[in-house]
């Protein structure tokens, strides 16, 4: 990791802090600075990136892209070394990070090889019995925004109930894709769907030719009719698939209102900007949580002229380090605005990055530094381990770096208490609070365990052993198998698989000591690791332990619920002719 240099002299309150720990320990109780902090109710900026492998960041060590606006706000605040997604790809990450709760609680996973949503126009999506700190907050008076990317789901029985979206789980206004920015956007050649609907179409007009033809030899004129007006429909299906992916999933929302169908590439960050900046300034005088979901830097890695050609990595670095200015442009308007001493900022990724989005010589997905694997690895570190970076000027110490094992699912209860809510008793809560963490009154994290899933399947599990000789040991149960072989990534496809013949189940299971080996390169065994069955043994309890604290619910992301619905396509204009573009043509 690169080297954050501590600021030379901390703020008046980080000293007090330090006094309230040493009270709070000799007396057994709270600290009193950690019960002060929790009551001040800040603003809170959340920012979070897809698809950005942790080694694309400067304060994460990378010497070659250039992101002084984060690095700038790791100078200026605390800096999380091991801050874990809950799953390694898009849906399931944000499902858990909004609800604090593993996504195998909330459904929002599937048994078979759907990882994320496919479509908007999908029944699957966030349950609207689940909680988000979002919809306490407001509850709580605060002003809620989510601007950018959302991909939990939209509709569920027609094309207005509107029941997955962001304004059901707490946010009062949205601006964005309620889909995800994906290579189909642009009909690259790198795509999520497309490529294998065309194929699927092709093969079925092959054989209804082929059928219509043998049909012409042996019997009337009625079905040979009704074989060639099908392969006809599929012809042309095939040729025009691309087009509709592009109207159906590629669009934008202002609230309830499809506003911008297609999505206008060239307009899209200057858009968000604006709305981000229009947030702030309307909200300014009273406390408020926006999230800004940020588009970058997900294939197909739309990027304004003005950083096309800038960076040393390609398009992706120039993605990159556009996504930075973004931030930094964000954070100048909160300066503006007189709000920065009063807002607790937060920047992360929602998984590692994408290694497998490569054509030919070129690189399009993220770097995830000395970690082995990448998104869509259930358990691999470099697929879970993200930038986790907070900013509260005068109360967080500035330079401050946490090795502790943390979680995206520690936001949650960390925003839910910071705003004066509560955090829900009826309900298993994952993520744990991390004032105590970010202030120094806590040494340790809470987790004593995270577990890492893919899909609905166990792949690995962690443990931070405190007793004896402190060591934080990762278990895998399942692996994916690279190809080629060694290559460290699933190449030729989207992603790994998480289950069948592309796995390999582990007996015994993989043991790796992280405090030693980050990079998970050196499996340990019971010939070279004495307490080898100890560790195995503790992790498999603990596994049993949460999985008995499991319930049943419907899988979101089950195939059933994450198929094409016509009926639940959000349109502007007759369908399929989607097409409209209302948003201020000045913005």
């Amino acid at each position: 990791k690169g080297h954050l240099s501590r600021s030379s002299c901390l703020c008046s309150l980080c000293f007090r802090s330090c006094l309230a720990v040493a009270l709070g320990l000799w007396l057994g109780g709270t600290p009193s600075a950690c019960r002060d902090v929790a009551d001040s109710r800040p603003n809170i900026l959340l920012m979070m990136a897809d698809d950005l492998g942790i080694g694309d960041l400067g304060c994460y060590g990378n010497k070659t892209l250039r992101t002084p606006n984060i690095d700038r706000l790791a100078e200026d605040g605390v800096v999380l070394t091991q801050h874990i997604a809950a799953a390694s790809v898009c849906t399931p990450s944000r499902a858990a990070f909004l609800t604090g709760r593993y996504p195998i609680r909330s459904g929002m996973v599937s048994s078979n090889a759907y990882r994320v949503l496919q479509w908007t126009a999908a029944s699957g999506g966030l349950p609207t019995n689940e909680i988000t700190f979002a919809k306490i907050l407001r509850d709580q008076g605060y002003a809620t925004g989510l601007i950018g990317k959302w991909h939990l789901g939209l509709n569920c029985e027609s094309s207005r109930d509107h029941c997955h979206h962001p304004q059901a789980h707490g946010f009062d206004s949205f601006l964005g894709m309620p889909f995800s920015m994906m290579a189909d956007c642009a009909r690259w050649e790198l795509s999520e769907k497309r490529v294998g609907l065309e194929r699927t179409l092709g093969l079925w007009f092959q054989v209804l030719g082929l059928a219509s033809l043998t049909l012409a030899l042996t019997s009337s004129w009625v079905p040979v009719l009704g074989a060639a007006l099908a392969a006809a429909v599929l012809f042309t299906a095939s040729r025009i698939v691309g087009h509709l992916i592009v109207h159906a999933d590629c669009f934008l929302m202002r609230n309830h209102t499809v506003t911008q169908q297609p999505l206008d590439f060239d307009r899209a960050t200057p858009l968000l900007l604006q709305e981000v900046s229009s947030f702030l300034q309307r909200n300014k005088h009273r406390p408020f949580l926006l999230f800004v979901s940020f588009l970058h830097v997900h294939v197909p890695l739309v990027t304004t002229k003005g950083f096309l050609g800038r960076s040393r990595h390609g398009l992706y670095g120039d993605n990159v380090e556009e996504m930075d200015w973004m931030v930094g442009r964000i954070l100048d308007t909160l300066d503006q605005e007189g709000l920065a001493d009063g807002t607790l900022v937060y920047f992360t990724a929602d998984h590692g990055g994408c290694l497998e989005s490569r054509l030919g010589s070129n690189q399009y997905g993220g770097w995830n530094g000395v970690y082995q694997g990448g998104k869509g690895m259930g358990g691999w570190e470099g697929g879970i381990r993200v930038p986790g970076i907070f900013r509260w000027p005068g109360v967080l110490p500035a330079g401050r770096v946490i090795q502790e094992p943390t979680s995206l699912m520690d936001v949650f209860p960390t925003v839910v208490q910071l705003g004066g809510g509560q955090v829900p008793q009826d309900r298993v809560i994952d993520g744990r609070d991390l004032l105590p963490l970010l202030l120094g009154t806590a040494q340790h994290s809470e987790h004593e365990f995270l577990l890492h899933y893919c899909q609905r399947f166990l792949h690995a599990a962690r443990w931070q052993q405190r007793d004896q000789d402190p060591t934080l040991w990762k278990v895998h149960f399942m692996t994916p198998i690279f190809q080629p072989e060694g290559a460290g990534a699933c190449y030729g496809k989207v992603v790994c698989p998480c289950t069948g013949e592309g796995v390999v189940q582990h007996d015994p299971p993989l043991l790796f000591d992280l405090s030693r080996d980050p990079s998970e390169s050196h499996v340990l065994t019971p010939d070279s690791e004495p307490r080898f069955h100890q560790v195995v043994g503790r992790v498999r309890q603990a596994v049993e332990e949460h999985q008995r604290s499991l319930g049943t619910v419907p899988q979101q992301l089950g195939t059933l619920n994450n198929l094409w619905r016509p009926w639940l396509q959000p349109c502007c204009g007759p369908f399929p002719l989607c097409w409209c573009d209302t948003e201020d043509q000045g913005q």
